[in-house]
């Protein structure tokens, strides 16, 4: 599953994460929104935070699951189109 996803994706614990340092603040925030759509169409919601002003962390994880399931690879891919040639 995960060998489908860009590159900049890790499995830490029971989740799939990826950090990107963004231009600035609106360059993050622009990609944030980006992703809490494909997470509202995908009814599948990751942690998302903003810090240092323009590093984006995203968090994938099916809580009622207790770890990575396919709905996780599937909002990763999509979250690629946003994300990459970012990092």
């Amino acid at each position: 599953m995960g060998a489908e996803l860009g590159p900049g994706w890790e499995v830490r614990g029971a989740s799939l994460v990826f950090e990107v340092r963004l231009a600035d603040f609106a360059a993050a925030l622009a990609a944030l929104n980006a992703l809490a759509e494909i997470a509202e169409e995908e009814n599948h919601h990751p942690d998302l935070t903003i810090s240092d002003y323009r590093c984006l962390t995203v968090s994938l994880t099916t809580h009622d699951a207790g770890g990575l399931t396919a709905n996780d690879f599937v909002v990763a891919r999509r979250a690629d189109g946003v994300l990459a040639g970012e990092a």
